[in-house]
């Protein structure tokens, strides 16, 4: 395909609407894949998920500290972790060829730095 995105659109979860939340909170995302034919390795650079619902089910215990989730055309996934440092953290399918093609979304954090987790300086419109 021509593009792969987040959300229906280029830019829908960059320019148009990044997600945002603060240092302490624990998000919890609920991911997608509307097909047809390609499968996720849903990633978010800076993060390790602390708990993934396999397969979007809530009801079965979580998988634990995972870095990358597949999820398959038509499938789906939940992920949560929390959030211990402020910074730019950048969505991705780790099939990192597609960021080209417009898949990528950003999670701004802010909040107090926590030097014991991470010891550096933000960079405007960079990671962390």
């Amino acid at each position: 395909p021509e593009y792969v995105v987040f959300n229906g659109a280029v830019g829908a979860l960059t320019e148009q609407k990044p997600l945002r939340a603060n240092v302490g909170e624990t998000v919890r995302i609920f991911f997608g894949v509307g097909g047809p034919n390609l499968t996720s390795s849903f990633h978010v650079i800076g993060e390790i998920f602390d708990r993934v619902y396999d397969q979007a089910s809530l009801t079965s215990a979580p998988l634990t500290d995972v870095q990358t989730t597949l999820v398959p055309p038509g499938g789906a996934t939940v992920v949560e972790f929390k959030l211990e440092v402020p910074g730019n953290y950048i969505l991705v399918d780790h099939a990192l060829s597609r960021l080209q093609r417009g898949l990528a979304g950003y999670l701004i954090v802010e909040g107090d730095e926590n030097p014991e987790i991470l010891n550096g300086t933000i960079q405007p419109g960079s990671g962390h």
